[in-house]
């Protein structure tokens, strides 16, 4: 690839101000993904929603991003990339002004699904003009500040919101990213260059449709899954059969016609369909943590807003660690540098398992950071490794996937991880319970009573509460051990990946 005559062209402080908006633009996005997290108990109070309901206003953005980001070449393509990012940062904006303005769960989560399908070519598309904006040889250097900033939304978010959130109320943590989002959109518009005349490019609407119509019934049954007693509902069964019918139209189709929505004949290089099986991994352990803690420690814990918000943040600073430490390891083989990140992953989990309710915050605060580091360390060398072997012709298609299969794994393992969270829970009040009772001799001894009671309605209750704050933290516990087991398994698919460079096309 050659230098761009675009990027030829433009004076150094022309592309230094591209620089500038189209990561304005990113770290935005980045934090009103994020943001939510951080708020996610406070907006379950005030919808009156439970713990796996709540958290569809995290599972369906993410999953609307996965739909709506492999469009992101038809569609820049077609309008051109700056009306289609312009399009973006102002309907994401609308959005995010919406998400605030909502009065119950189901409009929030229509809100964060907008959200989430309208910002979706904005990382790709900022990332795109980046490159194209600078000559070959300046690639790695903007590429690398453009990746560094881009993680500052998990810090921003979470931490402003956090401190809105306990100050105001969960809505002013929305109402804080409109101002940004209107200067990232008067940036766009003045500082990027005006669109080339738009291509009437291909499209395979049928495969598209057809696979996004199976991703969504898959999420909606590992949504409602546990609240509707799985196959013991009609509505499961029927989400069921419309996901297996439209996945079924979407293997068939993509393998006989001439042009699929996405070429499953690139699963023939191993490299990349092992790349595939890790960033579907990577996706799952990615935001699960940040999903799950929030609720645990204010809900359960006793922790302010503000203080959840530090520890999200302090991922954030732990990415910021890991990604510039990639330019070390960037040197050594993907493969180490990637055991080396899920590793760190692993022993994140086991740490995340032996915590109780009585945690303090040094304590979540390291592992947060150590989380950010192991996300950080394993983005870099994953990318080259999925990519390595693989004709460089087929890139811009195959990235599709790659994209698509790390937020899917994000949406279908947190709604998993939250179901297994309810599931526990109930199973382990139900049996605690059980022992509660007059012919339980070890609740006449008052040293092992300590300040409970069964003797008052009262204490009756305070029982029963601590009882569900026991049986909630096993429930987290098997949470985090399912993150653990999952970062454990893909350092066994690190291992079966080859060591050849890419072939050149």
């Amino acid at each position: 690839m050659s230098d761009s005559a675009e990027g030829q062209e433009l004076p150094v402080a022309r592309r230094v101000l591209i620089l500038a908006a189209v990561v304005l633009c990113s770290t935005l996005y980045a934090t009103t993904l994020l943001v939510a997290s951080t708020l996610l108990p406070q907006m379950q109070g005030s919808m009156a929603a439970t713990p796996d309901e709540i958290a569809w206003t995290t599972t369906f953005n993410i999953l609307a991003t996965a739909i709506a980001t492999p469009t992101s070449g038809f569609l820049a393509a077609r309008f051109g990339r700056k009306r289609i990012l312009l399009t973006a940062v102002i309907g994401s904006t609308l959005a995010t002004w919406l998400c605030g303005q909502a009065e119950s769960l189901e409009t929030l989560v229509l809100w964060r699904i907008l959200q989430g399908g309208i910002g979706a070519p904005v990382v790709p598309l900022a990332n795109a003009i980046v490159l194209d904006s600078f000559p070959r040889r300046q690639a790695g250097l903007v590429s690398s500040i453009f990746g560094m900033t881009v993680v500052l939304g998990p810090v921003i978010g979470p931490v402003f919101g956090g401190m809105l959130a306990e100050t105001y109320n969960w809505r002013w943590a929305f109402y804080m990213i409109v101002p940004a989002g209107a200067l990232a959109a008067a940036a766009v518009a003045v500082i990027l260059p005006a669109d080339r005349p738009g291509q009437r490019v291909p499209m395979d609407w049928t495969g598209f449709l057809a696979l996004a119509t199976a991703i969504a019934g898959l999420q909606l049954v590992f949504s409602r899954g546990q609240r509707l007693d799985w196959l013991e509902s009609s509505e499961i069964i029927v989400e069921i059969g419309i996901a297996a019918l439209a996945f079924y139209v979407f293997l068939a189709h993509s393998l006989t016609t001439e042009r699929p929505f996405l070429n499953l004949r690139l699963l023939l290089d191993r490299n990349y369909a092992l790349g595939l099986v890790l960033v579907l991994i990577y996706g799952m352990v990615n935001f699960t943590p940040i999903v799950l803690l929030p609720t645990l420690l204010q809900s359960y814990a006793g922790y302010p807003d503000s203080i959840i918000g530090q520890i999200v943040g302090y991922r954030g600073i732990g990415g910021v660690i890991g990604f510039g430490s990639t330019l070390l390891i960037g040197r050594w083989d993907p493969r180490l540098g990637m055991t080396i990140g899920f590793g760190l992953l692993v022993v994140s989990g086991l740490w995340l398992m032996s915590l109780d309710l009585n945690v303090d915050v040094d304590t979540l605060l390291l592992n947060a950071v150590l989380q950010g580091v192991a996300v950080g360390i394993i983005w870099v060398p994953l990318t080259v490794l999925t990519f390595r072997t693989l004709d460089s012709r087929y890139t811009a298609e195959a990235m599709s996937l790659f994209h698509l299969l790390r937020n899917l794994g994000s949406s279908l393992f947190i709604s998993l991880s939250v179901t297994e969270i309810v599931r526990s829970t109930t199973m382990n009040y139900s049996r605690m319970t059980e022992l509660v009772s007059p012919y339980n001799r070890a609740l006449s001894v008052p040293n092992l009573m300590g300040g409970w009671s069964t003797e008052t309605l009262q204490g009756l209750a305070r029982l029963a509460k601590e009882i569900d704050r026991q049986a909630a933290m096993i429930g987290y516990l098997n949470a985090f051990g399912l993150y653990m087991a999952a970062s454990a398994i893909a350092i066994l698919f690190v291992l079966l990946a080859k060591g050849k460079k890419r072939a050149t096309g």
